[in-house]
């Protein structure tokens, strides 16, 4: 094979192209967009199609909660002595329970035909033993259990950060004399600080309420002190310190937006943690009392009949396994977003 040019020096000049400026440009110029933290939080939260769909499914339930307050199928309160008992009907669906249909002494029955149902009038899920739509009160129990986690939520975030973040700050002696006080608190079951709500005021959502502030907010303020001991003796805090600005100023400005991501993470587990609380007294006859309605009423009121009308108690039980495992894919998800480190 015969070589063109034996050496570099032989190569003339004009076999040389020069490197356009453009070129430079281009081969300089930043592939990536550029994105701050929360559009890069929501790039990487798209990506878990199982977050993406628990938002999208938590969002159609608050709305329908909150659309059903003006717009009810049904007074859910309302009680009809005619029409107790009867099994979903849903027009133009022929499916043995759920055409009005049920199983009664071994014998296929159409229960609304028995009990004279003008058939223009349909309960989609039925009725319970007073006469009750059980649709309509479905959509008062949702929007009342999430009622219930929202403010056990907002007491997290007022009392567990400001707490967590106060302990933190101090620290010496305020900060363990705060921490021994969280030790007592967390000590008492919740059973037994509902149960002495329940000896100064009457059961409802305050007594619930009442409850959950006052010991739901310690995992947070845990939480928050640890993030807060840990952030507190970053570099750029001790310049801020140096240069003369107040403990407070910095944790407002620098401290509380670095830990946004853990509070919202932990506050998003709260939620199911608390509509769980809620259910759980409901159901043992601890928490809202009649006409109101929640799922662990609703549970409550299920698990009587179950035997020989358990959509009564299927209903409520799939709706509060639903929004509890959607909070939970969520919130997983948005640890994972929000954590530098799963970032590709």
């Amino acid at each position: 094979m015969e070589i063109k040019y034996p050496s570099i020096v032989d190569i003339p000049a004009d076999e040389f192209q020069p490197l356009q400026k453009n070129t430079e440009e281009e081969r300089e110029e930043i592939a990536a967009p550029s994105l701050n933290f929360l559009q890069d939080s929501w790039r990487r939260l798209k990506k878990n199609k199982a977050a993406v769909i628990s938002m999208i499914l938590l969002a159609v339930i608050i709305l329908v909660s909150i659309v059903t307050i003006f717009v009810s199928p049904q007074d859910p309160s309302k009680q009809n002595v005619d029409y107790i008992n009867l099994p979903p009907r849903v027009p133009g669906l022929n499916i043995n329970g759920l055409n009005g249909k049920t199983i009664v002494a071994g014998e296929l029955v159409d229960k609304y035909a028995q009990a004279d149902v003008p058939s223009n009038v349909n309960y989609l899920l039925g009725t319970d033993g007073l006469g009750r739509d059980v649709l309509s009160r479905l959509f008062m129990g949702t929007r009342i259990s999430l009622l219930i986690a929202f403010i056990a939520a907002l007491f997290d975030i007022t009392i567990g950060v400001a707490y967590g973040l106060i302990s933190g700050m101090l620290g010496g002696k305020v900060d363990n004399a705060m921490q021994r006080f969280l030790e007592i608190l967390s000590g008492i079951p919740n059973l037994v600080v509902m149960i002495l709500m329940l000896v100064v005021f009457e059961p409802g959502i305050f007594s619930i309420v009442a409850a959950m502030a006052i010991t739901n907010w310690i995992p947070m303020a845990r939480i928050v002190r640890a993030q807060t001991l840990k952030l507190k003796d970053q570099e750029y805090v001790l310049a801020g310190m140096t240069l003369g600005e107040s403990k407070w100023k910095i944790a407002f400005k620098h401290i509380i937006p670095n830990i946004s991501s853990v509070i919202i993470i932990q506050m998003m587990f709260s939620i199911p943690t608390a509509i769980f609380f809620e259910a759980f007294l409901s159901f043992i006859g601890l928490g809202l009392t009649p006409p109101d309605a929640s799922l662990g009423t609703l549970l409550n009121d299920g698990y009587k009949t179950f035997l020989y009308l358990p959509y009564l108690l299927w209903i409520p039980a799939v709706t509060i396994s639903l929004i509890m495992i959607c909070f939970n894919l969520l919130a997983d998800g948005l640890r994972d977003a929000f954590d530098p480190k799963m970032k590709e």
